[in-house]
Order: structure tokens, then C-alpha cells, then sequence
């Protein structure tokens, strides 16, 4: 197995702070948006947004919320080894809100699509974005693609790719693994 480096702990810095000012752009002061980590690994992601648009950019109201998909999956029974839920988090209302959906990799879009029905478990929202660090355009198996994308990454055949958080794995990067 190999692994290439694809984006250092700079470089993800760097990529936060153009996607925070991107959504800043669309959403001004967050009155009527709210952020949705998408869990597990878009929690990381959404923790950081959350807090560049909070610490550089002040903007004071910004709601997040962590959406746990692990029952509304399609591969939710097809496993040999069961699904373990993590805990949704959202403490205010999606009703005639604009949701930032939040991941760190787009791969297939089934995730994406697990959340857009999980959501509706908390009202009708006006408008649903996407957000993730890392796009792999070339995999999707849904008609699923971000309005807000860090990098887009072209892996083939078996390639995976793997965002590495300092809370999780101690060092921002993202690998290209080859098995």
C-alpha cells in the first residue's frame, strides 16, 4: 500500500478559509442559513468552517448541527459487519432554512443522499448546499455535486482518498492511498 500526500495541513488551511469566504459570499450574515456537518467525518469539517467564519470573519450566529445517516443508508443491512450510529445533534429548526450540508470527501453521493432524506425529519428546508473538502468527480454513482468544493481529485480503480484531522488523526492532510 502507498499513499501520496494531496494536501498539506497549509494547504487545508488555506482552502478552509477560501470556503468559509465563499460562503460568507452566498449567505452574508447566516440569519436564515445553518450548517449541517454530516457524520462522522463531516463533523471535523464543519467544527473548522464554523469556526474561521466565527474567529476571522465574526460572524456571531452561525447555527451547526451534526446529522447522523447511518439508518437512512441503502447499504445499511448489506454489511457483514454492522453499522455503528454516532448521535445527531441539531438543536433548531430546518423549516425555511438554507442547510449547508457539510462532508469532508463527495465520492459515490450516497451519503449525500441519505442526508437529504434525514433531514426532512426536522422540516421542509428552502434550499439544501453541499459543501466537502475534496470532490471525486470521476465516482459519483448519483447526480450529486457540491455547490462549494476544496479540490477536486480524479482517483481511479481502487484509489482511496483519506482526509486526516489533527482532532482524529493528529495532522491535517489528505492522502492519496493506493492498496
Amino acid at each position: 500500500m502507498s499513499q501520496k500526500l494531496l494536501l498539506s495541513a497549509k494547504e487545508i488551511d488555506i482552502i478552509l478559509h477560501r470556503l468559509a469566504c465563499q460562503l460568507i459570499e452566498n449567505h452574508t450574515h447566516f440569519k436564515d442559513t445553518v450548517l449541517i456537518g454530516v457524520q462522522p467525518r463531516g463533523t471535523f469539517l464543519a467544527d473548522r468552517i464554523k469556526q474561521i467564519l466565527v474567529n476571522d470573519y465574526t460572524i456571531t450566529n452561525v447555527c451547526l448541527g451534526y446529522l447522523d445517516i447511518t439508518f437512512y443508508r441503502d447499504d445499511f443491512r448489506r454489511g457483514e459487519k454492522p453499522l455503528e450510529a454516532n448521535k445527531t445533534h441539531i438543536d433548531f429548526v430546518v423549516e425555511d432554512k438554507r442547510v449547508v450540508f457539510i462532508d469532508d470527501v463527495l465520492y459515490t453521493g450516497r451519503s449525500i443522499r441519505a442526508a437529504l432524506t434525514a433531514v426532512q425529519s426536522f422540516g421542509r428546508p428552502l434550499e439544501i448546499e453541499l459543501l466537502t473538502l475534496i470532490d471525486r468527480r470521476f465516482s459519483r454513482h448519483l447526480p450529486i455535486q457540491p455547490n462549494y468544493r476544496g479540490r477536486q481529485v480524479d482517483a481511479i480503480n481502487q484509489e482511496k482518498v483519506k482526509v486526516h484531522w489533527v482532532e482524529n488523526e493528529g495532522e491535517d492532510a489528505v492522502y492519496l492511498i493506493n492498496p
